[in-house]
């Protein structure tokens, strides 16, 4: 989605899973002024936590340049991932607080390369308590994840 020096876009997302881990899907709803495009997909073996983040990275993916982007997600922890966590991840170079390896290390990279050139306002909005865009991507992830379902095994399902 292309955008205007200074133009500010609009991106919701939503990631989810049944069973989780299992089937999951992804969607994101992106606005600039009166254009919005969709996007969604799916994965047959995967986490709550891998569906928010590919639904952020492939939304800031997206952009062709630079942006200010508010980002509404109702995953803390993508929000809290990107705007508190990752600072003290790469400071211990990708281990978590424990010692651990931070899980998911690979889509955080992605997401965090996509965000680099922009200028992101990350909000945290509450999942299922109404909220009309929430409540879209919601639909569009679960809908992906279910036609995914339907498809043989072997059948690519992202759609962009």
């Amino acid at each position: 989605m292309a955008s205007e020096p200074g133009g500010l876009v609009e991106i919701w997302t939503d990631g989810g899973c049944k069973p989780n881990p299992g089937a999951g899907g992804w969607a994101a709803v992106l606005r600039f002024g009166a254009a919005e495009r969709e996007m969604s997909g799916a994965e047959r073996e995967t986490t709550n936590n891998r569906m928010e983040l590919t639904a952020a990275a492939a939304a800031l993916e997206a952009l062709k340049r630079p942006c200010r982007v508010k980002l509404h997600t109702d995953s803390e922890y993508l929000r809290n991932g990107i705007t508190r966590w990752h600072t003290g991840w790469v400071r211990r170079n990708w281990r978590n607080a424990q010692g651990d390896p931070v899980a998911n290390y690979e889509l955080w990279q992605r997401v965090l390369a996509a965000a680099k050139p922009h200028e992101i306002e990350w909000i945290w909005v509450r999942g299922h308590a109404g909220d009309p865009m929430n409540e879209r991507v919601d639909q569009l992830a679960t809908a992906a994840r279910e036609a995914m379902l339907r498809e043989p095994a072997e059948t690519s399902t992202a759609r962009r």
